[in-house]
């Protein structure tokens, strides 16, 4: 093994702003899947329903079962200005930490629509706490939007060329879309503010095909911040802290992946949230449940002691889902893996194509 980069500079590419995917695949199993065959350094092109195919009976998949929440709510402030919030954290149900896009005054009330109101009662580093006159939760169905990334940016060119199926003829709304697209077919429980985007392909008919073909699926949670969204800014990534995100991992989860590891079968992360939950979970080759918060970051240099297998989206350059992905096959490797997608014109980020690591 040569020497370890820990420069921020090299886990950068460039990547066109057309391969940014504005709209997922028109079926969520139709997605594209670039395979990558680390034994053999080879890559395979296929259809993401096909990734059935290279699994084995007693295989263990790995499924993160966060639930997105419509966390991100338009107002007004009392000059009539706009703001948009965003949640991130129930302290009790009508006290919420979040993220406020325009500057309001402490003591200074927000209003929603549907009289809910929301008063920025002070800061704590860089999040408001918000007191809204009601639980939040309450409105979410009629006022919630999904807290899709910053990078989908949609216009009306794109919205009117974007693949909306028709529901009993029908045409469905950009919100209508994301609300069921921008969650898993398995999501649980309710507290993520960005989707497991690795989980985003499966359909509940491609997890029966799993099933009927003897993979163990199972599960766990790992409620996802806005920090999967941040870039990494400190020049040696080693630097950089991530901040703290909920887990649960059930004892039934961990005897499955014990079991399948002890009959050398492959352990499948599904997603960069699942490998960080499973490697902080295990030690000296044994998994362990656990409920708590973890800051747990991954980057290269670090020997894997679960995982042999992942599925993942193709990421931001400078992010620690990019820096964790090229920890477990290589930076120089996923940097050819990604101009190879990109020669290929896989379609990139959360709206996007999947990559399968063997």
């Amino acid at each position: 093994m040569g020497k370890i980069d820990f420069r921020l500079e090299s886990y950068d590419y460039f990547l066109p702003k057309e391969m940014i995917a504005q709209y997922p695949s028109a079926e969520r199993d139709k997605s594209r899947l670039l395979v990558y065959h680390r034994k053999e350094n080879r890559i395979e092109h296929r259809i993401f329903s096909e990734i059935v195919n290279f699994f084995s009976p007693g295989d263990c998949l790995m499924l993160n079962r966060t639930k997105v929440i419509p966390a991100r709510l338009q107002g007004k402030k009392d000059t009539g200005g706009k703001v948009e919030v965003l949640l991130l954290e129930e302290i009790s149900p009508k006290l919420w930490k979040g993220l406020v896009n325009s500057q309001v005054a402490v003591n200074k009330e927000i209003f929603f629509s549907h009289s809910l109101k929301a008063v920025l009662k002070g800061k704590e580093k860089n999040y408001s706490i918000l007191e809204f006159s009601s639980t939040p939760r309450a409105y979410w169905k009629e006022i919630g939007e999904m807290p899709l990334p910053p990078y989908i940016k949609r216009n009306a060119q794109e919205t009117e060329n974007a693949c909306l199926p028709a529901r009993q003829g029908e045409r469905r709304t950009e919100r209508m879309l994301d609300r069921e697209r921008y969650q898993t077919v398995y999501a649980k429980e309710e507290g993520a503010v960005a989707a497991p985007t690795a989980g985003l392909h499966f359909t509940k008919e491609l997890l029966e095909k799993l099933s009927a073909r003897g993979v163990k699926i199972v599960y766990l949670v790992l409620h996802i911040g806005p920090a999967t969204f941040q870039p990494v800014k400190s020049a040696d990534i080693r630097e950089h802290n991530l901040e703290k995100e909920y887990f649960f991992l059930p004892t039934d989860t961990t005897k499955e992946i014990n079991s399948a590891k002890k009959k050398k079968k492959k352990i499948i992360a599904c997603g960069t949230s699942v490998v960080r939950v499973l490697e902080l979970q295990v030690k000296n080759g044994i998994l362990n449940p656990g409920e708590g918060y973890t800051d747990a970051y991954i980057y290269p240099g670090y020997q894997f002691q679960l995982v042999d297998t992942l599925i993942t989206n193709f990421h931001l350059p400078k992010s620690t889902n990019l820096i964790l992905v090229s920890a477990f096959a290589g930076r120089e490797k996923i940097l050819q893996l990604y101009e190879e997608a990109k020669k290929e014109k896989y379609r990139f980020y959360s709206y996007g194509d999947a990559m399968l690591i063997i």
